[in-house]
């Protein structure tokens, strides 16, 4: 009964919705691949080490489209067969981000959690908008940023 629900749900969506769930799904399964692989390979890949991407000239509808893909790739990763915790989210993000033209900042950080034991956590910044990793992240101390600099980064209607 749930699943038919959620079906129906699903396609209660407007087509364009639909395809970035399926999008979202696929850079989910790309970052969960990606967080496999030694680091030391897959660094360059995620932007520019240690360079923050500017946080302003961003619009109203900049924002709704950010709140979006995070929305997007919020409710796609609990459903993934994987686990797709932070750094897998933001990855997806990224991605998803990189293929719209919007330029967005990787934030590695590092901490403690709830019962003293070392933690890290990963989120992602576009603009001066928080797209994954939002909970928490002001207990970590950040240990590596990658920005991601689209060229001619441009938040038009056209570049979407």
């Amino acid at each position: 009964m749930r699943l038919y629900k959620k079906a129906r749900k699903f396609m209660s969506y407007p087509p364009d919705m639909k395809r970035m769930f399926f999008e979202a799904y696929f850079y989910l399964a790309w970052g969960r691949v990606f967080k496999l692989l030694p680091f030391s390979k897959v660094a360059p890949s995620l932007g520019a080490h240690m360079k923050e991407t500017p946080s302003t000239g961003y619009t109203e509808q900049d924002l709704l489209l950010l709140r979006k893909i995070s929305r997007t790739v919020h409710v796609m990763s609990r459903l993934t067969l994987w686990e797709s915790q932070c750094l897998v989210k933001a990855v997806a993000a990224m991605k998803m981000l990189e293929r719209r033209g919007i330029s967005c900042t990787l934030y590695l950080g590092s901490g403690r959690d709830e019962k003293g034991q070392m933690a890290a956590h990963a989120w992602l910044r576009s603009g001066p908008y928080i797209v994954t990793g939002k909970e928490g992240h002001e207990r970590y101390a950040v240990v590596g940023i990658f920005g991601k600099e689209v060229k001619g980064a441009t938040l038009s209607p056209m570049k979407r």
